[in-house]
């Protein structure tokens, strides 16, 4: 990650296999590209691989956050109806997204409070 940038974890609600292809869909995104990183549980014994737990994505100025917003949004559009998508922080701040009429405009300006609240965290006024 890039100085100026910041790390958005996203983490959904079901199966495996979603947070995979949402992996997949973030990665074919031009905006995006080499930004996205999978975390997996650590191996228990026994295990062949880990569990994908979630997915970091480096985002910046320039609009980023809205690139990631429709991202996010058309992929869920194509998803079930009872997923829910986590956006956080490092600092634990969150934005969740219920897949029943997801409001692409609102993601996004809830993706940038985020981005921009983290900006000026510590920065007297």
């Amino acid at each position: 990650m890039s100085e100026g940038e910041r790390e958005l974890w996203l983490r959904v609600s079901g199966s495996e296999d979603e947070l995979r292809s949402l992996r997949d869909w973030l990665r074919h995104e031009d905006g995006l590209r080499g930004r996205v990183r999978a975390f997996q549980s650590p191996l228990a014994p026994g295990e062949m691989g880990g569990a994908l737990d979630a997915l970091a994505v480096a985002v910046g100025s320039g609009g980023m956050g809205a690139v990631l917003a429709n991202c996010l949004s058309t992929w869920i559009g194509q998803r079930r109806s009872d997923m829910r998508i986590t956006v956080s922080t490092r600092d634990g701040r969150t934005v969740e997204v219920d897949a029943k009429g997801v409001d692409p405009q609102a993601l996004a300006r809830d993706i940038e409070r985020l981005l921009n609240s983290d900006e000026t965290e510590g920065n007297p006024q």
